[in-house]
């Protein structure tokens, strides 16, 4: 069979308006769905260039391809199982910043360009005072977006309509504020000119957003019968739910009558709600959904289980999670008691739905900085109102460890990874070089000794001290030995009883 390009997509070729930052599954699914459906049904016609923002990895795929990929939405609608298959033709390039550095550049500084995107995951908004403007490009995503700009700005002589609407999608709490102030520290660092940060300021805009779509990515078990299916070659298929939604909140320098008419998602059809405060659906979001994946999966590994939709199947895993939602999540919430119980029922639904074969250690990628991120102000929050532990999320930090531990590196995708044993079986651990680096050097230790460094480690709590909450640490380490002794499976199935 032939590969998938642009000749056997029909792609129409179209003005670079978006610059993503992330050539994962999500973004394909999710955003780069949302551009291609507005080319179709409104004059918006943009097109997306894809830019590697790492070192490890490869494009290769996407340049065989001339970037078209297939994507195939699958869920029940109704009661009804609903699946919708799509040639997605909206990315018309895809770029590495550091191996391709001068094509990157020269796509940051097209003139038609008006949008960022990103997906660096929680750890990638963050401001680090040893990156180097010099670097090309600098280490960061928000150095790079520093540099970017300034080279933007410098090129159009600081003309305000060549300024860029940033909408990061990464899920941390304000994500468009807090990757604002990482770039307005680095203009300090760098000690670029006042009005360079005018600019910035008055003249770009960065849209605080939420997204909901569970993408469980590239159909491996599938790929070759789909492929039949389609007609043609295609290795970069990304599976997901058919549920998507896309909050996006307006800024001082966009109102939202303007966001509309900027991006016309409403007049697609789409499922896109813009507003002046994403923040109700934002907490419902990372702490229902986001929050559950995170506190059950690593366990429910452990315990034997693959994809979400076996753990769903699993009384005890189901147990677990159901009762993490409703007993300690949800009464640390500020929606109403009602709405809240309302989505985590939609969610759970989610979870079953047996099209999606979501796996665990997809999941699993950097998820220090995900329980922070979701877990842990529902964690606090149950600790303040009820002042006592929370059994399950309590169990998910254990859980958390326990998948962490060991001290074998590894290589996954041309980066180095610790390599976890799961009763014979190896599976990678993906995570920041600092957080590997840590279990690597801690793991080995007594369950006590292990508690106390990871929870009094401010680095991976947004700078909380958890070794100070009473009676954690020896909670932890209670039951990092008993998972060491008895195995995950048995600790669980004694948990939920």
């Amino acid at each position: 069979m032939e590969l998938l390009n642009k000749k056997i997509s029909k792609a129409v070729e179209r003005p670079v308006k978006v610059l993503q930052f992330g050539e994962g599954n999500f973004l394909r699914a999710f955003v780069d769905y949302m551009f291609d459906v507005a080319n179709e049904k409104t004059d918006f016609n943009g097109g997306i260039v894809i830019v590697k923002p790492i070192e490890f990895g490869s494009l290769e795929r996407f340049h065989n391809q001339e970037c078209q990929y297939t994507l195939q939405l699958r869920g029940f609608e109704n009661g009804e199982p609903k699946k919708v298959t799509r040639i997605i033709t909206s990315v018309v390039d895809a770029v590495a910043a550091i191996e391709d550095y001068e094509k990157y550049v020269e796509y940051a500084l097209t003139d038609t360009l008006r949008y960022v995107v990103s997906n660096t995951t929680e750890a990638g908004i963050v401001y680090d005072e040893t990156d180097q403007f010099e670097a090309c490009p600098p280490k960061t995503f928000p150095g790079k977006l520093t540099k970017l700009l300034y080279q933007r700005f410098e090129k159009f002589n600081g003309a305000k309509d060549k300024g860029l609407i940033v909408i990061p999608c990464e899920l941390i709490a304000d994500n468009g504020i807090e990757l604002k102030k990482c770039i307005m520290q680095f203009i300090e660092l760098w000690n670029l000119s006042e009005e360079f940060k005018n600019w910035v300021d008055n003249a770009c805009s960065f849209c605080p957003t939420l997204v909901d779509r569970i993408v469980p990515g590239y159909p491996r078990d599938e790929a070759e019968e789909l492929c039949k299916e389609f007609g043609y070659e295609d290795q970069l298929i990304v599976t997901a739910e058919t549920f998507g939604l896309w909050v996006i909140e307006s800024d001082k320098n966009l109102s939202l009558e303007d966001l509309r008419k900027e991006l016309p998602f409403e007049e697609a059809g789409l499922n896109v709600v813009f507003t002046k405060d994403h923040h109700p659906y934002k907490e419902r979001k990372v702490r229902i959904l986001n929050g559950s994946h995170t506190s059950f999966v690593l366990a429910s590994y452990l315990a034997g289980n693959d994809i979400v939709k076996e753990s769903m199947d699993d009384k005890t895993v189901r147990k677990f999670m159901e009762e993490t939602l409703y007993d300690e999540v949800i009464p640390t919430l500020s929606l109403t008691e009602e709405d809240c119980k309302e989505f985590a029922a939609a969610v759970i639904e989610r979870f079953q739905n047996p099209f999606v074969k979501h796996k665990l250690l997809d999941i699993s990628l950097n998820s220090v900085s995900k329980w922070e991120a979701r877990c842990m102000p529902s964690f606090l929050g149950y600790v303040n109102k009820f002042n006592k532990l929370p059994k399950y999320l309590t169990f998910s930090i254990s859980a958390l460890m326990s998948f962490y531990s060991t001290t074998q590196e590894g290589e996954v995708n041309g980066g180095v990874c610790l390599v976890g044993d799961r009763n014979g079986e190896k599976y990678y651990i993906r995570d920041d070089k600092f957080v590997l680096d840590f279990f690597k050097e801690n793991s080995a230790k007594s369950p006590e000794e292990f508690a106390k460094a990871y929870l009094s480690n401010t680095k991976f709590f947004g700078g909380e001290d958890l070794s100070k909450i009473e009676g954690l640490v020896d909670t932890i380490a209670s039951q990092i030995a008993d998972i060491r002794a008895r195995g995950m499976r048995a600790v669980v199935e004694e948990l939920v009883k």
